[in-house]
C-alpha cells in the first residue's frame, strides 16, 4: 500500500473533484452530509471556522495498492485500512470522507478530511513524509499486500505543480546516475535535461557539504527528493561505478592478451602438425647418410635361396658318385 498526504486550503475544489470523476463512489463519511458536493463542503468550511487563522485546513489522502492486490480488497476492506492509516498518522476525531475511483488498474480511494478537528484543534501535517512511509509500510506487512518500489510506483501522469518536478528530478537523477563515472559526466548529463547541480561548500573551505538541484523555479536538497541523494551517497555511487569501469578495462585487456598468446600457440602447434613428416625426415637424413641402405627383409626370397642352395648340393653329391665310379671302374 502507499499513501500520499496532501495539504490544500479549498475543500469545494478538492470535493468537486472527487465526486466528478467517472464511477466515482463514496463508500464512508463522518461528519458531514452526502447530498451532493454543495452539502458537504458547507459542513466541512462550517467546522474550519473553529480555526480561521489555519490558512490549508484540507487534508486530502490518496491511498493505493497493486493490483496485484485486488482480490484482497473491497470497499469495506478499503474503509478499515484507510481508518487504520488515519490513526496511525494522527488524523482522529475529526470530519471525513471516503471516496473509490476505478478510473486506474490499481485499486485506490481518496479521503479528504478537516485539519480543524471536532474540538477546533489543527491536526498536524509535520513529518508527514516519514510517518506516512512508516504507517504505509506497517499495513501492508501486517496484511501481506504487495511491495511496491516506492517512488518507481508512483503515477507520474496524476502529478501536479511542485510534486510533479520532484519526480522528474528523482527520475533524470536516477537514470543519470546509472550512466555516470564521475561528477562531471553526471552534470552534463543533467544540464541536457535542464536541471543544474549546485554544491554546498563548508564555511571557509572547499569541501562540500551538501547538494541540491534546480529545475525551473524548483530548487530541492538532493537528500529532500531521495535519501540515496545526498552529495556522500551519490559520491560513493560515483565512485563504485567509476571502480567497475576500471575493472572491465583491465579484464579485457587481459582477456585480450590471453587470446593473443593462445592464438600465437595454436598457429605453432599448427605449424609444427604441418612439418612434423619433414623435421622426422630431416632426423633420419642426419643420423642415416645417404650412403648407408637399409637392409630390408624379403621371406620370399630367402625360401628360394635356400632352394637354389639345396638343388646346388645335390648336384656336387651326384658329381662326386660319378666321378669316384669312373674311377674304380679303371
Amino acid at each position: 500500500m502507499i499513501g500520499k498526504p496532501i495539504t490544500g486550503k479549498s475543500f469545494g475544489g478538492c470535493v468537486r473533484y472527487l465526486l466528478e470523476k467517472p464511477d466515482a463512489k463514496i463508500i464512508s463519511a463522518e461528519g458531514v452530509r452526502i447530498q451532493d458536493a454543495k452539502s458537504i463542503t458547507q459542513g466541512f468550511n462550517l467546522q474550519r471556522k473553529l480555526r480561521p487563522g489555519l490558512g490549508k485546513a484540507v487534508g486530502h489522502l490518496v491511498l493505493s495498492w497493486s493490483k496485484e492486490d485486488l482480490p484482497k480488497l473491497n470497499d469495506e476492506v478499503m474503509i478499515a485500512r484507510a481508518n487504520e492509516y488515519m490513526k496511525k498518522m494522527g488524523i482522529i476525531g475529526t470530519q471525513c470522507l471516503i471516496v473509490r475511483h476505478h478510473d486506474r488498474e490499481h485499486p485506490h480511494l481518496h479521503v479528504v478530511y478537516n485539519r480543524v478537528d471536532n474540538l477546533g484543534k489543527t491536526i498536524t501535517d509535520k513529518n508527514d513524509y516519514t510517518r506516512n512511509i512508516k504507517a504505509c509500510k506497517e499495513i501492508t506487512l501486517k496484511y501481506g499486500y504487495h511491495l511496491g518500489e516506492g517512488k518507481d510506483l508512483v503515477n507520474r501522469q496524476a502529478l501536479k505543480g511542485k510534486e510533479k518536478v520532484k519526480y522528474e528530478l528523482y527520475d533524470a537523477i536516477k537514470n543519470s546516475l546509472k550512466r555516470s563515472v564521475d561528477w562531471q559526466g553526471f552534470e552534463n548529463k543533467l544540464k541536457l535535461k535542464g536541471i543544474s547541480v549546485d554544491f554546498k561548500y563548508r564555511s571557509g573551505t572547499s569541501q562540500v557539504q551538501g547538494i541540491s538541484f534546480e529545475k525551473g523555479n524548483l530548487k530541492m536538497k538532493g537528500s529532500s527528493i531521495d535519501r540515496s541523494f545526498s552529495h556522500a551517497k551519490l559520491e560513493a555511487q560515483l565512485n563504485r561505478s567509476y571502480k567497475r569501469k576500471q575493472e572491465y578495462h583491465s579484464e579485457r585487456i587481459h582477456s585480450s592478451s590471453s587470446y593473443s598468446t593462445h592464438k600465437e600457440n595454436s598457429f605453432l602447434d599448427l605449424s609444427l602438425q604441418h612439418h612434423g613428416s619433414s623435421m622426422a625426415a630431416s632426423v633420419v637424413d642426419m643420423l642415416f647418410p645417404d650412403e648407408y641402405v637399409p637392409i630390408q627383409a624379403d621371406p620370399a626370397g630367402d625360401a628360394e635361396k635356400r632352394r637354389r642352395k639345396r638343388k646346388s648340393i645335390r648336384l656336387n653329391s651326384h658329381k662326386v658318385t660319378a666321378d669316384k665310379q669312373l674311377i674304380n671302374h679303371h
